[in-house]
């Protein structure tokens, strides 16, 4: 995993709240374009929310989300919010 350098810090630091949300936005795409790229029928995923990890298996893939099976129901998950297991 690739950590944070001390310069990369110090250059965020410096950005304004406009550039900040740009950033966020940009890795916000950029999850979602490599989980795109992961994610197929029947892979089985981790759904990440902030305070756990929930199996799942997709069903379907959609444009920007995925139809997750998870404990028995069937939910539409953001891409971003998928990793593979």
């Amino acid at each position: 995993m690739l950590a944070v350098s001390r310069d990369m810090k110090i250059e965020m630091g410096k950005m304004s709240n406009s550039e900040l949300n740009d950033l966020i936005k940009f890795a916000q795409d950029l999850k979602t374009f490599n989980s795109k790229c992961s994610l197929v029928k029947g892979a089985k995923v981790w759904v990440v929310q902030k305070t756990k990890k929930t199996e799942g298996v997709v069903t379907k893939v959609k444009r920007t989300k995925c139809l997750v099976d998870m404990r028995g129901s069937s939910y539409s998950v953001p891409m971003s919010m998928l990793e593979v297991r």
